[in-house]
C-alpha cells in the first residue's frame, strides 16, 4: 500500500504542477528542514495538495496536512488519498459527535515530528473577502506549542483554476508564497493573536503587496 500511495503521491504532484504551474515564492524565510505549521487562506479544496507540492521533497514528507474527516473519509478513494497519501491529520468537525479534542490531535502529530497544514478559515472562502475571520483554533494550538513556527502562506489564482461548480481545471498560474514566522507572546491575548496572524497572511497577498509597492 505504501508503494501504491508513493505512486499517486507522485501523479497528484506532476498533474498539479501540469496544471497550476505553481511556483513557491519564499519571502521572509527559507525552504529548511524545520518543524512548521503553515496556515494558509482557504478557496478550494486544492489548497493543501497546491501548498504540498511545491514543499521541497525532504520537508513534504514530514508535512501533514489538517482537513475534515466528513469530506475526506466520505468514500473509498477519498480515504485512500487522505490516510495513505496524504497522511492527514483527520478531523471530526461536528462538535457533537467527536469524540478526540482536534488541538490535541494536531498537536500529537507535532510531537510526533511533523510539520502540519491549516486552514484557519475553518471552511473554504466562497464570499469576495479576502479573508473569513479566523476560527480560535490556530491560538490554541499556538499556545500548545509556543516553539513551533506559524508560517502564513497565501495561495493565489487556484480558485480560479477550479471555478464553483466546474468539473474541468482551466490551466492558469499558481503561487504559493511563504512569510516569516509567527509565534504566540507569552501573555498575548487570543484577540490580538489571531489578528496579527490574520494580517501576517493578508500581507501576502498580492493586491497587498502591489499597494505597498
Amino acid at each position: 500500500m505504501n508503494f501504491v500511495a508513493g505512486i499517486a503521491g507522485a501523479a497528484i504532484i506532476l498533474f498539479a504542477r501540469f496544471i497550476t504551474a505553481v511556483r513557491a515564492v519564499w519571502q521572509g524565510i527559507e525552504p529548511v528542514q524545520r518543524q512548521r505549521v503553515y496556515f494558509a487562506n482557504h478557496v478550494s479544496h486544492g489548497d493543501f495538495i497546491l501548498l504540498w507540492t511545491v514543499l521541497p521533497d525532504r520537508m513534504r514528507r514530514r508535512t501533514r496536512p489538517v482537513a475534515g474527516a466528513d469530506y475526506w473519509l466520505k468514500s473509498p478513494l477519498r480515504r485512500f488519498i487522505g490516510r495513505d497519501v496524504f497522511n492527514a491529520v483527520l478531523i471530526d468537525r461536528n462538535r457533537e459527535s467527536r469524540t478526540d479534542d482536534p488541538i490535541a490531535q494536531m498537536a500529537e502529530a507535532l510531537d510526533s515530528g511533523a510539520s502540519l497544514i491549516v486552514f484557519p478559515e475553518g471552511t473554504r472562502n466562497e464570499t469576495d473577502a479576502r479573508l473569513l475571520p479566523f476560527k480560535s483554533g490556530i491560538y490554541h494550538l499556538a499556545k500548545a506549542r509556543p516553539e513551533v513556527d506559524l508560517v502564513p502562506v497565501w495561495i493565489d489564482n487556484l480558485n480560479r483554476v477550479m471555478p464553483k461548480g466546474e468539473f474541468v481545471p482551466v490551466p492558469l498560474i499558481c503561487t504559493v508564497t511563504f512569510g516569516a514566522p509567527l509565534h504566540v507572546g507569552a501573555d498575548e491575548a487570543k484577540d490580538a493573536f489571531i489578528a496579527r496572524a490574520e494580517q501576517a497572511l493578508l500581507a501576502l497577498s498580492p493586491d497587498t503587496r502591489s499597494n505597498t509597492q
